[in-house]
């Protein structure tokens, strides 16, 4: 076990309707950690966790760490299919489940470094129908990143966190659960979806939360549906992993009442490598402040590794993965010289601040002129008879691609094709001007809240 038991904080879980105070998780982790010690868990193996967002998760969660094996925390809304493929894969010696613990054959031996360096997680981000893509996150970065983040936030402030996202990957689990709960501030798990939108600012009253992080998909809806708290407990709310306009930041740091910090991490640096106050600084588009821990720089077109300026963001820091499961190639792709590349493009000014431009596997080419998407999202965003923009690259048979942007109307509203991109014209290159418009009811997201262009594009593009 990587931290004493007794130093967290309760769990809270309002679908199972318990409350379990640390005594209790320690006695619901010992019973679960005889049952994988008699299936010969231990370090080098690993254990498939197929379940998440309730208290029996963390129980499952800190019972293989007790064993010394590693995690794989795998998405609960994978299809049967997709499961058994990501199970194959990493070949755990069991696999845990809300219906109990299952014994496999031909389990793998990782790779087991001494102590820290030891494999502690395996959160996929990709492959579930192909090949999977699992980062192998060691206790040492999980160590490295708890301890960042609670020096950031600090305890007074996570003292009753709302948990908002799933715990299959890095924001959630790690920042959203993790950090307060080995802080010792308790975690307050709810059904996420619809009805957590709804609810928010009751949910934060009924349960005195001071702490939640999020996603922008989340306060998409919850601006529009929930009414504000009135209580006054919350001190601090975060959003990460997907990017967030200027306008939708204001618009949340004025429903909350506190200050609202733009996080950036990945997975691969379990969770946060950064973020920065709406109290310290006007919300930005793109802006995601200075690094916590390490050292943040951008790689030129010429391959030159820059303190400052613009290119690729990489960064360098304790928390980061020790690689890709079985995939060196991938591993060697993104780890150079001690430098992880993020694939994000952006800057570093002088005073270590980054600011986000986009992604380079997003950009569109359209003719030779190069357009990152997720700029033309925010302004997009900050008109106000938009709700949610996703623009992505379409194919065209003159320009190889053209820019084509998938609109959600703020309600009442009536803009249409044309009033719109008279709209950008006054604001845009015409080359960036999106070209198609597709009006939706809702924008498809990924089970993290990210958007992703791929499913959009191969949605819309398929219609006549």
């Amino acid at each position: 076990m990587i931290l004493p038991l007794d130093r967290f904080g309760a769990i809270i879980d309002t679908a199972a309707k318990l409350t379990w105070s640390p005594p209790q998780l320690a006695e619901a982790v010992a019973a679960r950690t005889d049952e994988l010690r008699r299936l010969d868990a231990g370090p080098g193996k690993v254990v498939a966790i197929t379940h998440g967002g309730c208290a029996a998760f963390f129980a499952d969660l800190f019972a293989v760490w007790s064993t010394g094996a590693a995690a794989a925390c795998l998405d609960p809304a994978l299809t049967d299919m997709e499961r058994e493929n990501v199970i194959a894969f990493c070949k755990p010696i069991a696999v845990l489940s809300e219906n109990g613990i299952t014994g496999r054959d031909a389990p793998r031996t990782i790779a087991n470094a001494e102590d820290l360096e030891a494999p502690a997680l395996i959160l996929f981000t990709s492959g579930t129908t192909g090949a999977p893509k699992g980062v192998v996150l060691p206790f040492r970065a999980i160590l490295a990143r708890l301890a960042l983040n609670q020096y950031e936030i600090g305890r007074a402030t996570m003292a009753r966190t709302l948990v908002t996202l799933p715990t299959h990957f890095g924001h959630g689990l790690i920042g959203n659960a993790l950090t307060p709960l080995s802080a010792g501030c308790d975690i307050v798990i709810v059904p996420r979806g619809l009805s957590l939108a709804q609810t928010l600012g009751p949910l934060v009253d009924q349960h005195g939360i001071t702490f939640l992080s999020s996603v922008p998909s989340l306060w998409q809806m919850a601006l529009r549906m929930s009414p504000r708290p009135k209580n006054g407990t919350l001190k601090r709310v975060h959003i990460g992993s997907a990017p967030l306009s200027a306008t939708l930041w204001s618009r949340i740091a004025e429903w909350a009442g506190v200050e609202v910090v733009n996080c950036y991490g990945i997975t691969e640096t379990a969770n946060w490598i950064g973020g920065i106050s709406s109290k310290a600084h006007a919300p930005a588009d793109g802006l995601i402040g200075k690094p916590w821990g390490g050292t943040a720089g951008v790689r030129d077109e010429q391959g030159t590794i820059r303190t400052q300026g613009s290119g690729e963001i990489v960064v360098q820091t304790p928390s980061l993965m020790s690689g890709y499961l079985d995939r060196p190639d991938l591993t060697a792709a993104v780890l150079r010289d001690g430098w992880y590349a993020t694939g994000d493009l952006g800057e570093v000014d002088a005073e270590s601040n980054i600011r986000l431009t986009g992604r380079a596997k997003d950009e569109i080419n359209r003719a030779g002129f190069k357009v990152q998407p997720a700029e033309i999202d925010m302004l997009l965003e900050s008109h106000p008879a938009i709700a949610e923009a996703c623009v992505f690259g379409a194919p065209d048979t003159i320009s190889g691609e053209i820019v084509a942007a998938a609109i959600r109307l703020s309600a009442g509203a009536a803009e249409d094709a044309a009033s719109l991109r008279d709209w950008c014209l006054k604001r845009l290159r015409r080359e960036a001007t999106p070209e198609r418009w597709f009006f939706v009811d809702e924008i498809p997201k990924t089970s993290r809240g990210k958007v992703s262009r791929d499913v959009v594009r191969n949605t819309l593009i398929k219609r006549p």
